[in-house]
């Protein structure tokens, strides 16, 4: 049974298919896919020459793995105009050093449209963007747009608490 501390009656826990993403202070038009947040800590393992034969486990190095957000096609370039910070569309072969990264924020969604939980993540820059899907006269599907974020870190918002549901 899933625990609550302040909807005591809810039994079920929160699903995952109403959410929001937030960078540059607004929310981002559209979003229908955010693959997990993961996190990856690198072992070590070391065995001084008279520990038994079992070897000790450090943690070393911390990962994050990318994150894809995918959207609907539309007229919005929001997704576009991040992914042209990281590669010059001019041709001069730089790129925007002050701008290409951000901070984003990932809001979960109750049913009833309060945010549950948010996530701060953290340095994001756009390593891969598909402007337009593979085209197929046959198909019966939304164009779906998709970039793929780099990302150092992210954190729960504890500020964010759970809601008294209505």
């Amino acid at each position: 049974m899933a625990k609550f501390s302040v909807n005591t009656h809810r039994f079920d826990p929160y699903k995952n298919f109403k959410f929001r993403v937030k960078w540059d202070g607004r929310y981002v038009a559209g979003v229908t896919k955010c693959s997990a947040l993961k996190r990856t800590v690198e072992v070590v393992k070391h065995r001084e020459g008279n520990d038994p034969s079992t070897a000790r486990h450090m943690p070393a190095a911390i990962s994050f793995e990318s994150i894809t957000l995918e959207r609907g096609l539309t007229h919005d370039d929001e997704f576009e105009k991040w992914a042209n910070l990281v590669y010059d569309v001019g041709g001069a072969g730089a790129i925007s050093l002050a701008k290409f990264r951000k901070d984003i924020i990932i809001e979960l969604l109750n049913e009833d449209s309060q945010v549950v939980k948010a996530y701060k993540v953290y340095r994001c820059w756009v390593s891969e963007y598909q402007a337009m899907p593979e085209l197929d006269a046959n198909a019966n599907a939304v164009a779906i747009e998709m970039m793929k974020l780099e990302n150092e870190g992210w954190e729960r918002d504890t500020s964010v608490g759970e809601p008294t549901e209505r």
